[in-house]
């Protein structure tokens, strides 16, 4: 009677361990917090390439421009678990309709050009300036990114660039980037998040007017 006594008492712990274990995982699930990136810019210039070597560590080359696609991802960030929700839209023009609804519904947008490609960096004052009119806010978290350094030799975009139109945007942050070389890549979706977090601190610290 003394072992089964104690064979019931184990079990009964296992059983009880395993229900803690899961309340936990629950409420981790619970607490996480989920945050909605948009990554945008014209066609060609490595957007799916960055979003997939991110969330699957892969790189493909070719992607159909007109194939728009959101991934998830569980990341850690200055040890806080958070879900990010990353949406890879097309860079076609037929899309700019869509765009409103993205840009209302993100929290934070990478704006992406091609440093071999003058024209695509052209286009991202546009898309800022709209993504600024929907949020009606200048305090938008955001990130320039100039991909394809690892095609120095076609470089069009000088570097120098980059970092001066970011100093117009509000010093907002800059980086150089390689899907194909795995170059800062993961920067651009945990700096994001991380530029987020200091927005939406700074936002909750601005006193209402009296």
């Amino acid at each position: 009677m003394k072992g089964n006594g104690q064979q019931i008492l184990s079990v009964a712990w296992v059983f009880y361990f395993a229900h803690r274990r899961k309340r936990v995982n629950v409420c981790d699930r619970v607490r996480m917090r989920e945050y909605k990136l948009v990554v945008l810019g014209s066609g060609g210039v490595g957007k799916s390439a960055l979003t997939v070597q991110f969330v699957q560590g892969i790189f493909v080359e070719k992607y159909d421009p007109t194939i728009e696609d959101s991934y998830r991802k569980q990341v850690e960030v200055d040890g806080q678990q958070c879900m990010l929700e990353i949406l890879d839209t097309a860079g076609t023009e037929q899309f700019t309709a869509m765009r409103d609804l993205y840009m209302k519904n993100g929290q934070g947008f990478a704006l992406v050009y091609s440093i071999t490609a003058q024209s695509t960096f052209n286009d991202l004052q546009d898309l800022r300036e709209q993504i600024l009119r929907v949020k009606d806010t200048e305090d938008v978290p955001m990130i320039l990114v100039g991909n394809k350094c690892d095609l120095e030799e076609e470089r069009v975009v000088a570097k120098e660039s980059g970092l001066g139109l970011a100093r117009q945007w509000n010093s907002c942050a800059f980086l150089e980037t390689s899907a194909k070389s795995k170059i800062n890549v993961n920067e651009i979706f945990y700096d994001l998040k991380k530029v987020h977090l200091s927005t939406s601190l700074m936002t909750s610290l601005v006193l209402p007017d009296l």
